[in-house]
């Protein structure tokens, strides 16, 4: 007998100062029997990185046609096609040829920069290919606030990010792997 994914839910407010964007969003989570609750909350944390109207869940884990995440036009076009962990190569460079934009959100610690040099002749050649890393503690700080019903905030200011969850602030920083500045 298959296992079933477990349903988390999540209220987000966003308060992106960046991009001047506001809202807040009900997520209902399906994670995967095989995820882990860092890579969920990486995906959250994803999505408020990315959080726009039309942004939603994709089947991640359990299909190769989705990603993580991904945010579509009303004509179907994918603008933006977001992965979380340390996707093959391959994936990306399909997903740079069906969206507009491509973001990863890698996690592990000295294995993104292990994976990145693996593949990275192959996806530096990818023009709307965009990836930042978070550092092994603050994801795993992240993974701490997971629970079955979340009330979360997430604000983002100059590149700084801080994810609440009750009482608990955590201040987030992201590195980019992709492009080199």
């Amino acid at each position: 007998m298959a296992l079933k994914s477990t349903i988390f839910r999540a209220t987000l407010a966003v308060s992106d100062l960046d991009r001047g964007y506001f809202g807040e969003h009900v997520l209902t989570i399906a994670r995967h029997p095989s995820e882990t609750d860092e890579r969920m909350m990486i995906r959250v944390l994803a999505f408020a990185l990315h959080a726009a109207e039309y942004l939603e869940f994709g089947k991640g884990i359990s299909s190769e046609d989705e990603p993580a995440l991904w945010q579509k036009d009303d004509t179907g076009r994918i603008l933006r096609w977001i992965e979380v962990g340390l996707p093959d190569e391959r994936l990306l460079r399909r997903a740079a040829g069906r969206a507009d934009e491509v973001f990863v959100l890698a996690y592990g610690g000295r294995v993104v920069d292990i994976w990145w040099q693996k593949d990275a002749a192959t996806l530096a050649r990818l023009g709307n290919l965009r990836i930042m890393s978070i550092s092994q503690e603050d994801s795993r700080a992240l993974a701490a606030l997971a629970e079955r019903n979340m009330s979360l905030s997430c604000t983002i200011q100059d590149g700084q990010i801080w994810f609440s969850a009750g009482e608990t602030t955590l201040s987030l920083t992201l590195q980019t792997v992709y492009p080199p500045a």
